[in-house]
């Protein structure tokens, strides 16, 4: 089948925002794409092009439809989808987030539901009820299952956003020991992806910045979802059955060791196998083939002058262990480097790749700050309440509906002083009890809430890390006092200590986790973009890595490499999007002569990797045989 080419669409007179030539190209293409076989496609533009303006702009094309459409979303995304279909279409789509925590919503039957334009789900959320459809629930007098309105609707469209998030589940095997090669082995088992595979849809869509993150194997779930035959089937080895559903609902007919999908037998294995030679670069060219049939992928550089956008700038800002922090390191790096050796001489590196992670998590989190692996459980803390207003140990303790904790008195005055006061935490109207009975300390409960409470702070000594961030703001303060930040880490407790040293030395912040709901989370970020005095956002990367636009700010530290570059791609266009309007600068922290600066260099491979697939880059082109476990702990 030959390359859809669509030429521009007309402005849709429907969205308010006049688009880009580049983003009328998108729309014609994916108005094209639906009246193909594959009645849909993936939209793979680079972070920032505005994938979901097209999107609502391919959703208005044809409205009003008969049937509703679905868009599944991270949940850090879902208020902001909700504002930019609102803000693009002048309130003409009626819409409904469909969330845990709108108990309205998830009360309503399918034909309730089929009176909206547009649903909004998380993943999570849809992966959850599916669940319960599937596996049941137990309850005290048995196992129950609960029938998903979701899956029994036929809807218009599906449109899975930040679409990497049903990628299959990953583990990592060793086929040729000798040369420590690793493979992804996909159990394609997950129920995320189960839940969006079993969709009733006439059109599906996926958009996503980063199709590949690691490896190629990862790309088979958003074929399996697109439909796309024959790469989405299965074949079996000793009887020719073909079914594309067998992955999910096989009910014993067939040994599952006997079935191959397609995409395994005609890309993959050949690809891991032979890398760019032989059979190998078959499976290349045929791969192309295949995203070039079913993707449209622009990038920025290529669509500078229509963006407007402002040039971004990165560094790697190098730094040292000091030596307390140097001899703990080293001993971390020692005892990991023993077990991986013992594994390897006992050729058991298969069974322990679980304990490898966790060896190699350990070596990320020492770079971080000693106390991410002294503080786990640690006795002795300081084990207090600390109030939100004052961030000294709350006295009289009570505790807000959003479960923030203040003294009695700062709380009287916060809610005496403004007419509708909104949490400090979390940004959230604030509803608390003035008169509720002092909160009595509960010293598991204070101990779990955050690292600050399991360390007597008046002692607390600071990382190398930590430091160098501070001096790289307090810099940034002084040569321009407007600039915001945004901080990424991949551990909450790191953003933990870090926002207290940072309060310490007069910088405000705001905090973005997984434990907030969609609520708190988008008041944080509204927060932030609003308030100039506001100038820091410190963001978990696996709930604020992706869907976020946030071009109030101009600068981002990523604080801990991780060997995906994709997801620090997805971090540092946080801020270089559509909107922007000043340099980006973005700034990786990077310790030398730890497990960071090894990451940092296998970081390279696999940007080769996916320029040589994605971004039909033939020059990155090359065999993928890392050594990359030795690598990480011999570095060599």
């Amino acid at each position: 089948m030959p390359v859809v080419k669509a030429g521009k669409a007309d402005q849709p007179m429907s969205i308010s925002r006049q688009l880009k030539p580049f983003q009328l190209e998108g729309l014609a293409w994916m108005k094209a794409m639906e009246g193909q076989k594959w009645r849909g496609g993936l939209l793979g533009d680079e972070m920032g092009l505005g994938k979901t303006i097209q999107a609502v702009s391919l959703i208005m094309s044809d409205y009003p439809a008969k049937k509703p459409t679905l868009v599944l979303v991270p949940p850090v995304a879902l208020m902001q989808w909700t504002a930019e279909i609102d803000s693009y279409t002048d309130g003409k789509l009626k819409t409904l987030v469909f969330h845990g925590t709108n108990s309205k919503a998830k009360n309503m039957t399918s034909a309730q539901l089929k009176k909206f334009d547009v649903l909004l789900m998380s993943y999570n959320s849809l992966e959850s009820i599916y669940r319960k459809q599937e596996k049941g629930f137990k309850r005290k007098d048995g196992l129950y299952k609960e029938k998903s309105a979701i899956h029994s609707i036929q809807f218009h469209r599906v449109i899975l956003d930040e679409a990497h998030c049903i990628k299959v589940g990953v583990i990592l095997s060793p086929v040729f020991i000798e040369r420590w090669q690793l493979i992804c082995f996909q159990t394609r088992s997950t129920m995320t992806a189960k839940a969006c595979f079993a969709l009733k849809v006439d059109y599906r869509w996926c958009l996503t910045g980063t199709p590949l993150q690691n490896r190629i194997g990862e790309f088979f779930s958003l074929i399996r979802f697109l439909n796309v035959k024959p790469f989405a089937s299965y074949l079996c080895k000793t009887c020719d059955c073909s079914k594309l559903e067998w992955s999910m609902d096989d009910n014993g007919t067939h040994n599952a060791m006997r079935h191959v999908s397609v995409f395994n037998q005609e890309l993959l294995n050949p690809i891991q196998k032979y890398g760019n030679r032989g059979e190998g670069a078959e499976a290349f060219k045929k791969l192309r083939l295949l995203t070039d049939r079913i993707m449209l992928r622009r990038l920025k550089k290529d669509h500078t002058d229509s963006m407007e956008l402002p040039v971004k700038e990165i560094y790697v800002d190098r730094q040292f262990f000091g030596e307390e922090e140097n001899d703990f390191a080293n001993s971390i790096m020692s005892s990991g480097q023993r077990k991986f050796d013992t594994y390897v001489a006992q050729g058991v590196l298969l069974n322990n790749y679980a304990n490898i992670f966790g060896l190699i998590m350990q070596m990320r989190q020492v770079a971080d700050h000693p106390d991410l692996i002294l503080k786990k459980s640690s006795e002795g803390g300081q084990n207090i309440l600390e109030c939100c207003i004052c961030d000294e140990p709350a006295e009289e303790a009570i505790r807000s509906q959003c479960k923030h904790d203040f003294c009695r008195s700062c709380a009287k005055s916060y809610v005496n002083y403004q007419d509708q006061p909104s949490c400090p935490k979390c940004h959230i109207p604030l509803s608390i009890d003035l008169e509720q009975p002092e909160m009595e300390q509960d010293d598991a409960l204070v101990k779990k809430s955050s690292i600050i409470n399991r360390i007597k702070m008046e002692n607390w000594t600071s990382s190398s890390k930590i430091e160098l961030l501070v001096h790289e703001i307090h810099r940034m303060r002084k040569d321009n006092g407007t600039h915001k930040s945004i901080i990424f880490s991949q551990f909450t407790t790191m953003l933990q200590l870090i926002e207290w040293r940072l309060r310490r030395a007069g910088i405000t912040t705001v905090m973005l986790d997984g434990s907030m709901t969609p609520a708190q989370r988008q008041a944080s970020i509204t927060h932030f973009m609003n308030n100039v005095d506001v100038e820091c956002f410190l963001v978990s990367l696996k709930a604020g890595g992706v869907a976020l636009n946030l071009t109030e700010a101009s600068r981002v530290f990523i604080v801990d490499p991780w060997w995906n570059p994709a997801a620090e791609w997805q971090s540092a266009d946080r801020c270089h999007r559509i909107g922007q309007t000043r340099p980006c600068i973005i700034t990786r922290l990077c310790i030398e002569d730890s497990v960071e600066s090894r990451m940092v260099l296998l970081q390279e491979k696999k940007t080769n990797m996916i320029n040589s697939t994605i971004n039909s880059d033939d020059a990155a082109m090359e065999s993928l045989t890392p050594e990359d476990l030795q690598f990480l702990f011999r570095g060599s």
